[in-house]
């Protein structure tokens, strides 16, 4: 014979060994990286924010730069223009020669240009710094562009507004042992990257010692060990 079963106790009257915890409680949590868990707060929606409007904003902002660069290269003619030095020829009936032979003025022509260009690299730099704190790669290419084509702007307005490429023209306009101005020119053309180095090395370092640092999504919400909040185990016996 077999005894008889015994009818299980109440809920309210079973011992706490034997009353089971809630069905919830045994949920298995969420994948790391949902928006609802706390350690990764919504990282996905905040880089689908900026592959979105973000980068679009960031366009159209480099083509504003690039081009309000690019015009300041006009500032940077009439200034080549004005402070460079003139290289004096002179004529005879034969030819033009140099008047100076050991004269320096061609290398200083050179070097005004580089001294002004590096100038405008760094004066942009720090303008584009100022209106945007925060960098990315197009502002920095915006940079490059532009002060390169900023650079070959300033080169063409200077030879315009120099004196005339025709120096046998000139030679026979002021006549012979007249000591005439030669042509502006640009002898080192390594010159005209001089505004796009000094612009990015300029902006780099500016954004290095002062730019805005992004937050830690980790270590604002505590996800390091010991910092953490607690994860959900198994219920106590």
């Amino acid at each position: 014979m077999t005894a008889p079963l015994t009818p299980p106790p109440p809920p309210h009257e079973q011992s706490p060994q034997h009353r089971q915890e809630p069905h919830h409680a045994w949920q298995a949590p969420q994948p790391p990286g949902s928006a609802a868990h706390p350690a990764y707060p919504a990282v996905h929606e905040v880089s689908y924010g900026q592959d979105g409007p973000g980068m679009k904003t960031e366009l159209r902002e480099a083509a504003v730069i690039t081009a309000a660069v690019a015009l300041a290269g006009a500032l940077l003619g009439v200034l080549w223009w004005w402070l460079a030095p003139h290289v004096p020829l002179i004529a005879d009936d034969t030819a033009v020669y140099l008047k100076d032979t050991e004269g320096e003025q061609a290398i200083g022509v050179d070097g005004t240009f580089t001294l002004l260009a590096l100038g405008f690299g760094a004066l942009s730099a720090l303008v584009v710094f100022l209106l945007r704190r925060r960098g990315g790669v197009p502002l920095v290419a915006a940079l490059a562009v532009g002060g390169l084509l900023g650079s070959l702007l300033a080169w063409r307005i200077g030879v315009w507004l120099g004196p005339t490429q025709n120096v046998v023209a000139h030679a026979k306009a002021v006549g012979k042992g007249v000591v005439f101005s030669a042509p502006l020119k640009l002898g080192a053309k390594g010159a005209l990257l001089a505004w796009s180095l000094a612009a990015l090395v300029v902006h780099l370092g500016l954004t290095a010692l002062f730019g805005p640092r992004d937050p830690d999504p980790y270590e604002q919400q505590g996800a390091y060990p010991g910092g953490g909040p607690a994860q959900p185990g198994p219920p106590a016996a």
